[in-house]
């Protein structure tokens, strides 16, 4: 049985800065991929950004240069960090973890809310 616990969501003001972090538990495979996707209401789930096990990272265009994602492996665990918030990040924000034999897990979410 895999777990992700997701923490660090709340309520902050336009301009404001929160860090979300997403620690796998229980028997997993060695991870590959470890990302963060959003669903606001009405929205599609969308992609916020990813991290591979190297290092490697992509961003979804809306947050580039605002959002920073950062991994430690050895703790499984993903962090993202935010700031310059807008109203238009509010949302739910899932972790998404997948293992090198493709299995994949999703976290419960956690309700980022930036009022203006």
């Amino acid at each position: 049985q895999v777990q992700l616990v997701e923490s660090g969501g709340g309520l902050v003001q336009a301009g404001g800065s929160l860090r979300l972090s997403c620690t796998a538990s229980g028997t997993i495979w060695r991870i590959n991929i470890m990302s963060w996707y959003r669903q606001a209401p009405g929205k599609q789930r969308e992609l916020v950004a990813g991290i591979t096990s190297g290092g490697s990272s992509n961003y979804g265009d809306s947050v580039k240069g605002r959002f920073t994602i950062s991994r430690d492996n050895g703790k499984n665990t993903v962090s993202l960090q935010m700031n310059t918030l807008k109203p238009d990040d509010t949302a739910v924000y899932y972790c998404y973890v997948t293992d090198i034999v493709q299995n994949t897990y999703w976290g419960q979410g956690t309700q980022v809310t930036v009022s203006s």
